[in-house]
Formats: C-alpha cells, sequence, structure tokens
C-alpha cells in the first residue's frame, strides 16, 4: 500500500518472491499528463449496488505490536487499522496526489505565506470522536507537541513537519483550527494524518502506551472492537457515531496470516482479501482456467513426468530388485497422496480472483559506497551503467502481464505530479562506458589473488557463513555452491567470465567526476520542453550520461570480448574486482535471487566478479543492510506523496555520531552530498509548485550521478480476492475507502473498469 503520514517511509521494503506489492509505463510526463503505469484493479461498484451488512475477513502480515502510527514498530498492520477508525485529513488518489477529506475538512488552504506561513482548516461541523467530543483545536495541539521533537520523554518515530510548527490554536470557532508555521513547509498536507485524539496524544505516558493495543476513541467509519493476539484476528465494527456514509460491513477484520501460509488460508477459505506472491496468483489464475475440465490437471505434482518416465517407474516398482521397488512404491503412493491434496487446493482456489496493480515502491539495487572498490565514483557508475535495467523489470513483471519500464526516479513515480525521469543524469546502458570508466579508475583485466572460501566483503570469513546457504540460479538446488558460504559467478558453475580474489579494503581513487556533475546540471536545468536552459554546462559528445575522462579507452578488443560477451577479470594491485551480493534465502525470495542472477550476468560482461551470499530472510536487512555488511543489496522503498519530506533521510549525506560511528539515517548506501541535502532543505520549504518541482528534479539528477541507488522497477501488486468482493484490491496509490467496501448484491456486477492507465 501507499503508506501515509509518519509511516510512508520509516522502513524499506524486503523485497520478496511477490516482489510483492502496481505495471510500469512510459517514463517522463507526456504531453497528455503524467499517467500511473498501471490503473487500480478494485472491482469498483456503486454503493447501491453493494449489499448491506456480512463481515469481510483481509488478510494481514502480522498483529501489528502498537497502532500508534507515530512509533518506530507501526507497520502494515497499523495503516490498515488506523485508515479505518481515525480521521485522515488527506486522503490519495489514483495518482498518489493528496485529496482534503470531506469527511474530515470543509476546507484547508495556506491564508499567509509572510511574514510566516498560515495553514487554516476548517473542520465538518459533524466530526466527533466516538466519545461525542467535537474533533477541534486541542487535538492537532496535543499532536503538534507529541511530534515536534522537543520532549524526549515522547517515543516518537519521527518529527518531520511538526518540527516546523510555530502554535496551533483555535480559530474564529471552535471549528476552525489555525497552524502557525516557523519555517515555510511545502508539504503541510502530510500533517495531522492520521489524527489522534488529545487523551492519545496528550502526554508522554499515554502517547507512549495507550494507544499500543487499543484505540478507545475513535472517528473513522470503524471502531475498534477487539484485538485478539492469540488467534491473530483484530475486528472492526460499524461507528454508532459516524456521520459520512454508512459502512457497508457489519464488521471488517483484519486476520493475521503469515505471507508463507497464505494459499493454506484460502484453500480453508479463511480469508476473503489476500496479497498473494506470483505463484500463488499463477495457482489461482490456472484454478479458475480449469473449472469445469475434466481429466487429470496438467500442471502440478508428477504433471511433468513423461510416459517413458511413469513406464521406467512402473518397471521398478515391480521389478525383482525388493529395496528398489519398495521405494519406488513409496514414491508412487506419496506422489498420489499429492496429486489428490493438490487438486483438492485448486478446486478451493477456484473460489477466488487474482486483481493486479502495481504497488506505489519500487525495487532498488542498493551499492554500498562506505569502502572497497564501491567507495570509488566511477566503480558505482560502471556498475550501474552496465546494468539493462528494461531486462531487470521485465524479469519481475513481464510474466504477471503487467508494464514492464524501469522506474526514471528516487523521489516520485510514474503518475505523480513530481515525477520526471532523471536517469540521463547516469546514462543508459553501454557496456563500453562501463569498461572505460573501470579502466578509468585502475581496474584491468587480468588474474587477482585467490578469493577465500566463505570470504565476505574483507576478505575475512563472513559473519554467519556457517549454515548460510550460497545462491546459485533461483530454484536450481543441484548448481556448484550451493553447499555453504559464497557462490562466485563465473566460477563455481563453470562459465566462463571472471574468477574470485579477495576483496579487501584498499586505496581507491577519490574524485568527484566532473563529467557527469556537467551532466546532471544539464539534466536538472531543463525547462519543460525538454531544451536546455541558457548557460548550462556542455557535455562531451555521444549519448548524455556518467562518462570516463576523453581519451580513456576501454580495454582492448584482446583483452575485452565484444559487448555481447564476457570481458576478462579485472584486478587491481593483485586484488580481483569481487563484489559481494547479499540476497534472501527465504520462501518467496525466488524472483529477487532471479533478478540477482540476472545483475551477476549483466556486472560479467563488463569483469566484475559477483560473490552471491544467501542470508536468512529474518536478518537480511538489519543483519547485512542496515549495518553496512554488503557491496550490493536489493531492497525496496514506498512511494510518497511529499517527496521533499520523505526523501531527504534516504539520500541525506552521511555525518559522523559523537561515537565516532557513522550516522547514515535510512541512507543504507551511505552515498551522499552536501548540495543534494541543501536542494532537500530548500525543497521542502518552497512553496511555489514549479520552483519546488525544479528543485525536486535537480536533486534527484544528482542523486542518480553518484550511484548509489539505482531504481529499477515497481513491485507488482497481486491480490486474492472473492469475486463478489466490491471497490477492494490492488489498490495502486490510493487509499482505501473503506465505507464503500463490501460483498456484491446478488446478481449485481461491478461497473467495467478502464484498465488503461491514468483511467
Amino acid at each position: 500500500m501507499f503508506h501515509d503520514g509518519a509511516r510512508r517511509r520509516s522502513v524499506a521494503l524486503l523485497t520478496t518472491g511477490v516482489l510483492a506489492l502496481p505495471a510500469v509505463a512510459a517514463c517522463g510526463a507526456s504531453e497528455e499528463g503524467n499517467v500511473p503505469a498501471a490503473a487500480q484493479d478494485l472491482a469498483p461498484t456503486p454503493r447501491d449496488l453493494v449489499a448491506n451488512g456480512s463481515t469481510l475477513t483481509w488478510a494481514i502480515d502480522a498483529v501489528p505490536g502498537t497502532l500508534n502510527a507515530y512509533q518506530a514498530d507501526a507497520d502494515t498492520g497499523t495503516t490498515r487499522v488506523t485508515g479505518a477508525v481515525l480521521p485522515a485529513l488527506f486522503t490519495l488518489d489514483d495518482k498518489g496526489r493528496p485529496q482534503a477529506n470531506p469527511d474530515y475538512l470543509e476546507s484547508a488552504e495556506v491564508v499567509e505565506r509572510e511574514p510566516r506561513q498560515v495553514v487554516v482548516y476548517r473542520l465538518n461541523q459533524k466530526a466527533v470522536w466516538s466519545d461525542g467530543r467535537e474533533i477541534g483545536a486541542p487535538d492537532f495541539a496535543a499532536q503538534w507537541r507529541a511530534l515536534r521533537g522537543k520532549d524526549p520523554a515522547y517515543w516518537t518515530a519521527r518529527n518531520a513537519g511538526y518540527d516546523r510548527i510555530a502554535k496551533v490554536e483555535r480559530g474564529k470557532d471552535d471549528l476552525e483550527v489555525q497552524v502557525t508555521f516557523d519555517k515555510p513547509y511545502a508539504e503541510w498536507r502530510s500533517l495531522f494524518t492520521p489524527l489522534y485524539p488529545k487523551d492519545v496524544m496528550g502526554t508522554p505516558d499515554s502517547f507512549n502506551d495507550s494507544a499500543r493495543t487499543t484505540l478507545k476513541n475513535t472517528a473513522g467509519p470503524f471502531s475498534l472492537k477487539k484485538v485478539d493476539r492469540k488467534s491473530g484476528d483484530i475486528t472492526l465494527v460499524r461507528n454508532p457515531r459516524w456521520w459520512g456514509d454508512q459502512p457497508k460491513l457489519d464488521q471488517l477484520v483484519f486476520r493475521k496470516v503469515a505471507p508463507k501460509n497464505r494459499t493454506k488460508a484460502l484453500t480453508a477459505g479463511r480469508v476473503d482479501l489476500a496479497q498473494v506472491a506470483p505463484g500463488e496468483a499463477e495457482r489461482i489464475s490456472l484454478a479458475r482456467r480449469d473449472k469445469g475440465a475434466k481429466g487429470p490437471l496438467a500442471h502440478g505434482p508428477g504433471a511433468g513426468r513423461t510416459p517413458a518416465d511413469a513406464l521406467m517407474s512402473w518397471a521398478v516398482a515391480n521389478g525383482t530388485e525388493q529395496e528398489a521397488a519398495e521405494s519406488e512404491q513409496l514414491a508412487r503412493e506419496q506422489t498420489r497422496e499429492a496429486v489428490v491434496a493438490y487438486a483438492a487446493e485448486q478446486k478451493s482456489l477456484g473460489a477466488y480472483e487474482v486483481r493486479k496493480a502495481l504497488e506505489p515502491s519500487f525495487t532498488q539495487l542498493a551499492l554500498n559506497g562506505a569502502d572497497g572498490p564501491l567507495a570509488d565514483e566511477r566503480v558505482r557508475r560502471a556498475v550501474a551503467r552496465a546494468l539493462d535495467r528494461k531486462e531487470l523489470a521485465e524479469t519481475v513483471l513481464k510474466p504477471l502481464g503487467l508494464p514492464a519500464q524501469p522506474v526514471g526516479s528516487h523521489l516520485a513515480l510514474a503518475g505523480q505530479d513530481a515525477y520526471e525521469d532523471a536517469s540521463d543524469a547516469l546514462g543508459s546502458q553501454d557496456t563500453a562506458e562501463a569498461r572505460a570508466l573501470l579502466a578509468e579508475a585502475g581496474w584491468k583485466p587480468g588474474q587477482g589473488a585467490a578469493r577465500p572460501k566463505n570470504a565476505g566483503a574483507s576478505g575475512e570469513p563472513a559473519e554467519g557463513a556457517e549454515g548460510e546457504e550460497a545462491v546459485g540460479n533461483s530454484g536450481n538446488e543441484d548448481r556448484p555452491g550451493d553447499d555453504g558460504g559464497e557462490y562466485i559467478v563465473g566460477e563455481d558453475d563453470g562459465k566462463s567470465g571472471a574468477r574470485g580474489g579477495p576483496m579487501l579494503p584498499g586505496a581507491v581513487a577519490a574524485g568527484q567526476g566532473a563529467a557527469l556533475w556537467r551532466q546532471a546540471d544539464v539534466v536538472a536545468r531543463q525547462d519543460g520542453d525538454g531544451k536546455t536552459e541558457q548557460g548550462a554546462h556542455a557535455q562531451q559528445g555521444g549519448p548524455p550520461g556518467a562518462y570516463a575522462p576523453k581519451g580513456t579507452a576501454a580495454p582492448k578488443e584482446s583483452e575485452s570480448p565484444g559487448a555481447e560477451g564476457a570481458a576478462g577479470p579485472l584486478a587491481k594491485d593483485g586484488l580481483a574486482l569481487t563484489l559481494r551480493f547479499v540476497v534472501p534465502s527465504g520462501a518467496g525470495s525466488e524472483q529477487l535471487r532471479a533478478v540477482a542472477d540476472k545483475i551477476a550476468e549483466q556486472l560479467e560482461k563488463i569483469g566484475v566478479t559477483t560473490a552471491m551470499k544467501k542470508v536468512p530472510s529474518s536478518g537480511y536487512f538489519t543483519d547485512h543492510v542496515a549495518s553496512g555488511q554488503y557491496d550490493m543489496a536489493l531492497y525496496s522503498w514506498p512511494g510518497t506523496a511529499y517527496p521533499a519530506t520523505d526523501g531527504r533521510p534516504i539520500h541525506a549525506k552521511p555525518v559522523p555520531a559523537a561515537d565516532g560511528s557513522l550516522n547514515v539515517a535510512q541512507n543504507y548506501t551511505r552515498v551522499g552530498t552536501d548540495r543534494i541535502d541543501q536542494l532537500f532543505d530548500q525543497a521542502v520549504g518552497e512553496l511555489d509548485d514549479g520552483a519546488r518541482k525544479k528543485l525536486i528534479k535537480e536533486a534527484d539528477a544528482r542523486i542518480w550521478a553518484v550511484a548509489g541507488a539505482i531504481p529499477l522497477y515497481q513491485r507488482p501488486e497481486l491480490v486474492a480476492a472473492r469475486p463478489s468482493v466490491a471497490n477492494a484490491g490492488a489498490f495502486g496509490f490510493a487509499t482505501p475507502r473503506y465505507q464503500d467496501i463490501g460483498f456484491l448484491k446478488k446478481g449485481a456486477k461491478p461497473a467495467k473498469q478502464d484498465r488503461k492507465p491514468g483511467s
């Protein structure tokens, strides 16, 4: 989901096999305006065709640890519950644009800019808390005081925006709230959503504890009835004091179903709506296709067995070799049982359909620039220029029938007003240019020192190597190197190409790459017609992008094969250019590992050796990405309607902490510049929309230029739903309208949905 408020980018998403959570259209704006890459898939239905009553059960990954959305352990379950029971002053439409919510607001606008910015909220006169008290200025003021960051007794996750407020007060009457800012804040619509009552926000004790397990006072279409942590059910019921359109459901139940248990829950009919992995989505599609078909299924256990296989099995099972016969008989019986069980599951899965779109989040390749070869910008840019991002997007999205275009921005997604493709600041895929960058950085064809087995990025034995499974091609259990430790691409699989050597943090060349910055300036200074403003720096001839200095040639043809072949292994000072690629090992990560394999193949063409390291999914992010124990990693960020606020902590230049450590905030690539920070600071306070968009574009171009994070593709959003479920499914950017969700009346059909992007 596209998360609201403080939770939007508080955590990165582990990219799993669903690659989970809407298809990407053309990058950048067109003459018709920016459109989402893929439309929502919700079975949209007029309210008069949705039945009144009944209960809908919606799967969530876990019972949330807190119902306070502004605490560090809030998660997507928190967002689901609070979205249905608390005020959201602004919701997001299908293009990710904030829209004033008329259930709570008559209006909200900036009424003064000088000497200080003033925003006036005019509240819906019917809006009340479930205890009967009107929603008003005391609630706004309490939330501001709790979240402004001045009192450490409040255990808040963040204070962005609230720290810029000078005062919150009653306006001309009880229905008006006036917020005066000490510093201009362009993204003020991000504030006060969700809004909590003053009895939650009023004191540190109530903030820290009262809303963790329950919400006694609510003001949404639903109220919280019960949180049953034993059964994993969170039950919401109609709010009797709700003043807006009445909910179609009597009850909305969020049920804990771990992703690995989704198929089991669906076949048992325990949920009506559940996000699923691609494999599960495929099974549901096959089940619907096979309805009414006679004979055995053409997929599932034993479906790939040929007549020759079957004859051989029968012969062994009935042969004179007793031990072999017994073993084969047992295997045949197990296969028969599996076939029967699979057929029964498929029959049950036929009761669902798959609704799909593109989730408002994107997967990126992170390049750790803290030390080692990737501390050199030229090496990072070479890696980035070697990537065929279109091919990587197709690996994930094409099999799902979703459009597969690479993401062109770190700060917005296709369809949003702020989206512009700034990837030209880095340049398109160019193997020859990537090799030239590596050559200029001192990496030349040659045999490096032997790399120790199970070596980490420093060349020492990797932490947790024992018992950690090595990665080969996804799903290929017989691939060499699957005996634990690291898997060296091009070495352990017998492929031609680079050979491993120890990757030690050594002296690496510094330098800003003036040519790249000139190109970033060119991209940032282009106007809406694509024309470059006068005075922009001239770029080198040829296609735009990150270039090695003039005169730096790629390795000679005798040393480096053509673009389609693998380059010889590169080395410097006797050490091979080997990058450790950390990937999760858990079920559901198959697509992620497939993308990693594709990246390794593409890097092999420029002479970069990739050492894959398969680690437990449970510690993938905290133990490796967040702690910096990787060279390359894949993970995802949720999209945002507020790029200046939410983008800064992800791309801010790391700064030394008092204890000597490096404070990276959420910039896990550890790559940033003072200029990028300045651009974010300017954008967040720029109240002119056009000027702010230019600042965001320049910041994005410079993020591309430093090549720490390379956006690849939007993640698919695949949702299993009963066909009778109305107004729910793959929401894309949009905030769910919970009061409209329900089941179709008997004989009713959902409105025909235009599946064209931007519809």
